[in-house]
């Protein structure tokens, strides 16, 4: 008995003692009763799991990870009908709240907890409206160029390409007002990748030390000298 004893108390050290990371992602899923939950980012163009669990019948769960600088992490449900469903999320050291619910997981999601994850927020606010508004313009493309249309299908063309003008414009401008934040690197390589380098420079030369020394401040770095060469 006083071996078991032992026994058990060096499991429980042991367990106590794990390091789970620098990373606790608290989340709650209404509605789901089976499935498993996993915890995931990019390395090499490949996604790979830090945590998992599988639920049942419990909506609350935490899962754990490291986060070396402000990235990108997936939080993905693996439902019982074994499709995937992912809401991308901009993780940080700490605490991260993330609710949602079963029947509309992605987009149903509230995040909170991640000073990132705010400014994309904001950032995507005006994305979705100019997304929404080139959607508009497939249309009338469409009904321009079945009605061979010439004039109509030019204004158009121009109104798409000063959309995409003062996208480019607005991320820039994002991405330096909050040269402090990782959210500015990333927006470079996820959103205007193909601008003019000399906007890329902008904000590369406008990030602070910190953000430099951070993945995406790495990355956006090396993307550029890859074009440059």
């Amino acid at each position: 008995m006083k071996n078991l004893s032992i026994l058990l108390l060096l499991l429980i050290v042991v367990s106590c003692g794990k390091d789970q990371g620098n990373l606790t992602v608290n989340a709650h899923v209404k509605g789901l009763k089976k499935g498993t939950v996993y915890l995931q980012k990019i390395e090499d163009s490949a996604l790979v799991a830090l945590d998992s669990i599988k639920i049942n019948g419990n909506e609350n769960f935490e899962l754990h990870g490291q986060v070396d600088s402000p990235e990108i992490y997936y939080l993905v449900l693996n439902k019982h009908d074994k499709s995937y469903e992912r809401i991308p999320f901009f993780a940080e050291a700490g605490i991260i709240d993330i609710k949602t619910t079963l029947k509309h997981f992605i987009v149903d999601a509230e995040i909170s907890g991640s000073k990132n994850q705010s400014l994309l927020d904001d950032y995507n606010e005006f994305n979705t409206k100019i997304k929404n508004a080139r959607l508009d313009l497939i249309k009338e493309k469409f009904e321009a160029t079945k009605a061979k249309d010439s004039i109509k299908l030019d204004k158009v063309n121009k109104t798409d390409a000063s959309l995409i003008k003062r996208k480019y414009l607005f991320t820039v401008n994002y991405a330096i007002n909050h040269k402090d934040s990782e959210i500015a690197p990333y927006l470079a390589l996820s959103e205007i990748y193909d601008a003019n380098i000399k906007w890329l420079d902008t904000i590369n030369v406008s990030l602070t030390p910190e953000v430099k020394a951070s993945k995406y401040g790495k990355q956006l770095e090396t993307y550029i000298k890859s074009i440059k060469e």
